[in-house]
């Protein structure tokens, strides 16, 4: 606006010949209708699904609050008519000024008179445009007035009369930091603008005359509008107490959060994401789909308040499409049932517990170092770290002897994932995880073979993107774009590699489908268990902190997080009880009129029919699939014999501990329930007691023990009470409460 120094020193002139000349040519520049709409921006984003469903506002301008554009048809009439009769009752007459109200305007001060204003809407609408025609600190003087009706008239003369009364609807100032309508409609009222009854209309239009007054006064100038009605209408007069009350009541109101929806987190995530140096605009369509998100928040929400009593209050779930790498919905929190609600459980940073088995299994099964159905020993191990023994346990504290990898995997049994990690070797594995997208801040030895039972700390976004690399074959690939770019260009195809093998990532998807190998440990009637395909792995962290599921479909992949957001230990939650049902629920929303398929074997693995020693363990004879080259017809279990003296000769050996060994340190296993959590305690012979800390404990050669977290030293006594081997073990973890607790 080259202009407006020009005009200014115009206006500063005496000469009223100079200021006239210069004003039509100042209010020539003032902006179309069009202008105006096309440069209006809201206070707030608008954050849109998939299908233009609104998902979620936030409010990205701290100046001002401004709501969205309102069209004229959108106002309730008892607005347009309160507006006109306080502001500009000739306005569909004049030609932008109102030389009725000006010959009024002028007679009152004449003889000192208070009369209403001659400012037309027309007139206020050109100051709103262009700042030189606003009010200053006091009156507007001379020039601004004449500044007004010259542009007030080129006004009229370029715009229609609605355009004219709804850009100043839109504009106008209200109250504080309120500007526009929808803006005072959704603050003060609760409501859109074609809601507003007479009684809101009124102060609405009052509040245009004075936006800061008080509310008595806002009151009675109200009180005036409804009586001007009134009396155009031919009406009773109002009840100005009521007027005055309902002003008192909105005038401190505020119904209009700066953010409000169901998708808090992808909304910032969206806006944190915006393309640097694009304008922000009011309304961003994102990849999500309303529908799903809708279900995914009701069903954590609901599902929390069914676990009122167990310390748990947040959650998050996040929904992948398979083939395009979209997010149909992302649930960052439990919202109101949290005490963290802005913590945004997807990008937090948790312990992963079993959930990375199946990747571990994977590359065993892609090295050639196991079968589906090769067999691992589910014993007592105990391994020899730099700190001390390790010494990994199962959810129900018993160990299954020998079992195949597929029902070590699906069962989630902890002692054949940390050999399985042994043969794999932990430096491996933990750079098959980073091919993943799951690096790791710490160096593998950081981790060790603890790394097999999810000790890392992983995102639940990271984590359910790389279950979708195992739905897509072993190909990763990064989630798409959360929003569609406002100036598309040709560009290469998303980066993607083959993080595991095809092979391997369907034998291991085959696994996790498979409800029999997964009974053991979770039952035939798991919550698990789906109407359609579909592949899962629930996952526990330490002292019962994290509770995942994690699964896909043939279309979608499902990520679960229950715990809490301050760290806190839930209190008997687990995979299957927590984070499963919400899973399950999505899934099978999802999967409402869409089937699902089991994915074809990819060349390179064959099915054959395999054999297991019978009455010796978990496995029964079954079709299994192998890598091509690696399939086998029988497994036979290596079982081993208790270490006891040969019968007939226990005189020639002193009665001693076999397990556990002497400075054995125990980790608990969140997963594991209280009642099952028994060590077994095992000596050369049965005619001992053992003692714990001083205490009898039991008598025979093995004794299930409930450990407890602390220094102990175990003890075998004869008869007498005389000590014959003794050794210590340390126990660590969360306390255990003698409740039972769920499954993982």
């Amino acid at each position: 606006m080259a202009w407006l120094p020009l005009v200014r020193q115009a206006l500063q002139r005496p000469g009223l010949a100079v200021l006239l000349l210069a004003l039509p040519w100042a209010a020539q520049a003032l902006p179309s209708y069009r202008e105006v709409r096309a440069e209006y921006r809201p206070s707030h984003t608008l954050i849109l699904a998939a299908d233009g469903q609104e998902v979620h506002s936030l409010r990205t301008n701290a100046q001002v609050r401004q709501g969205q554009w309102v069209a004229l048809s959108e106002v309730s009439a008892a607005l347009r008519l309160a507006l006109l009769a306080s502001e500009d009752q000739r306005f569909y007459q004049h030609s932008g000024v109102d030389w009725q109200a000006v010959s009024a305007a002028a007679w009152g001060n004449l003889w000192h008179q208070k009369t209403r204003g001659a400012s037309t809407i027309t007139m206020q609408l050109a100051g709103l445009l262009d700042e030189d025609w606003r009010n200053a600190a006091g009156r507007r003087s001379l020039g601004q007035k004449l500044g007004q009706a010259v542009a007030a008239t080129r006004l009229e003369r370029s715009w229609r009369k609605d355009d004219i009364l709804e850009a100043y609807l839109n504009l106008v100032p209200f109250r504080g930091e309120l500007v526009g309508l929808d803006a005072l409609s959704r603050t003060l009222f609760g409501k859109a603008p074609h809601g507003l009854d007479g009684h809101e209309a009124a102060i609405a239009s009052a509040l245009i005359r004075g936006p800061n007054a008080t509310a008595p006064v806002v009151g009675q100038r109200a009180c005036g509008v409804l009586q001007s009605l009134a009396a155009l209408q031919q009406r009773p007069a109002p009840d100005c107490a009521a007027v005055r009350w309902r002003t008192e009541q909105v005038l401190s109101a505020r119904l209009w959060p700066a953010s409000s929806g169901i998708a808090p987190h992808w909304a910032r995530r969206v806006l944190a994401q915006w393309p640097p140096g694009q304008t922000l605009p009011s309304r961003i369509t994102t990849t999500l789909h309303a529908d799903v998100q809708r279900v995914a928040l009701q069903s954590l929400q609901r599902h929390l308040r069914e676990l009122q009593g167990h310390n748990v209050e947040d959650g998050a779930v996040l929904v992948l499409d398979n083939a395009s790498g979209q997010v149909l919905a992302w649930v960052g929190s439990s919202g109101s049932l949290s005490q963290a609600h802005e913590v945004d459980g997807v990008l937090a940073q948790r312990q992963p517990g079993s959930t990375l088995k199946p990747f571990l299994y994977a590359q065993a099964v892609q090295q050639r170092r196991l079968t589906a159905a090769s067999l691992i020993e589910d014993s007592a191990a105990h391994i020899n770290t730099g700190a001390g023994l390790y010494i990994p346990q199962n959810y129900d504290r018993r160990f299954k002897g020998w079992v195949s990898a597929r029902v070590a995997l699906a069962s989630s049994l902890n002692v054949p994932a940390v050999r399985t990690l042994a043969m794999v070797g932990v430096e491996d594995f933990y750079q098959q995880l980073a091919q993943l997208g799951l690096g790791l801040p710490q160096p593998a030895g950081y981790y060790g073979y603890s790394l097999a039972l999810g000790s890392s700390e992983l995102d639940l976004l990271r984590l359910t993107n790389a279950y979708r690399a195992l739905a897509n074959g072993g190909r990763w690939q990064p989630i798409a774009p959360l929003v569609a770019p406002l100036h598309p260009a040709p560009s290469a195809p998303p980066a993607q590699r083959q993080a595991i093998g095809p092979q391997a990532a369907f034998i291991v998807g085959d696994i996790l489908s498979d409800s029999l190998a997964r009974a053991p440990t979770f039952g035939l009637d798991s919550v698990l268990t789906t109407r359609f395909w579909s592949a899962v792995k629930t996952g526990t962290s330490k002292d019962m902190r994290d509770n995942w599921a994690i699964g896909w479909s043939q279309h979608y992949t499902v990520g679960v997080w229950v715990g809490n957001a301050s760290g806190a230990a839930m209190h008997e939650v687990s995979g299957s009880s927590g984070a499963a049902p919400v899973w399950a629920e999505v899934l099978g929303y999802l999967h409402r009129a869409q089937p699902s398929l089991a994915p074809p074997p990819p060349a390179g693995v064959v099915q054959h029919s395999v054999q297991f020693a019978a009455g010796q363990g978990l496995d029964a004879n079954r079709q299994e699939w192998f890598l091509s080259g690696t399939e086998q017809t029988r497994f036979v279990r290596d079982d081993k014999a208790p270490r006891t003296a040969p019968a007939g000769d226990e005189k020639n050996f002193a009665p001693r501990i076999d397990s556990p060994a002497s400075g054995t340190i125990l980790a608990l296993d969140p997963d594991i329930p209280p009642a099952q959590q028994r060590l077994w305690l095992r000596a050369s012979s049965p005619a001992v007691r053992w003692r714990l800390n001083g205490h009898i404990l039991g008598t025979g050669a093995q004794l299930a023990w409930l450990p407890m977290p602390g220094q102990h030293v175990l003890e075998i006594v004869d008869a007498q009470g005389r000590r014959l081997d003794a050794v210590t073990v340390q126990v660590r973890g969360a306390g255990l409460s003698g409740k039972p607790r769920g499954k993982p």
